[in-house]
């Protein structure tokens, strides 16, 4: 065991440009981030609502912020350009 190295298996052959698929990956996982933090907040904007009984603006409020902060998330993961 003493001296042999981990080798690593080859890299994935990575996205072909030719390929009409190759970006559904990239498009599904930014609409689920959106989708799931507008959900996610506004759950919870909803949840406060009905515990406190004060109508639906926890609820909008849940809605505009999870989505500031959905996009904000996909800025940060896939729109700052190359690194």
């Amino acid at each position: 065991m003493r001296g042999r190295r981990l080798e690593c298996p080859p890299p994935m052959s990575g996205l072909r440009k030719g390929d009409a698929w190759s970006g559904m990956g990239i498009g599904w996982a930014i609409t689920s981030t959106l989708v799931g933090g507008i959900v996610t907040v506004g759950g919870l904007g909803y949840l406060i609502d009905r515990i406190f009984d004060t109508g639906s603006g926890f609820t909008a409020l849940g809605i505009v912020l999870g989505a500031a902060c959905a996009i904000y998330i996909v800025y940060l993961r896939y729109g700052r350009g190359g690194e």
